[in-house]
């Protein structure tokens, strides 16, 4: 999905390899964002690092891609995550696994 200015939003989910707590963000350029986060660049992530993606999904628009994010992050429920990513993991996705 592209939007008319061929921009693709992503929504993303990390997991912290430390205490498998989980990250929820949006972005326009996946690897960069996760290798933000993997620098200790994001405050929120890094005292948690590192982090993997364990799921994203692709929205036409940053708008679309930010109320997604905030849907997400209102479930407040790591049951409701888990079953998210157990429904539509990153090896179901298209496109390679960003380390």
């Amino acid at each position: 999905m592209l939007s008319s200015d061929g921009m693709v939003a992503w929504v993303y989910i990390l997991q912290s390899l430390r205490n498998e707590r989980y990250y929820i963000g949006h972005t326009l350029d996946l690897q960069r964002r996760l290798s933000d986060h993997n620098a200790g660049l994001v405050k929120a992530t890094r005292y948690l690092r590192p982090w993997r993606i364990v799921y994203r999904e692709q929205h036409e628009t940053p708008t679309a891609a930010r109320k997604r994010e905030w849907y997400l992050k209102r479930l407040k429920s790591r049951k409701a995550v888990d079953e998210l990513i157990a429904r539509k993991s990153v090896d179901q996705t298209e496109g390679p696994l960003l380390a």
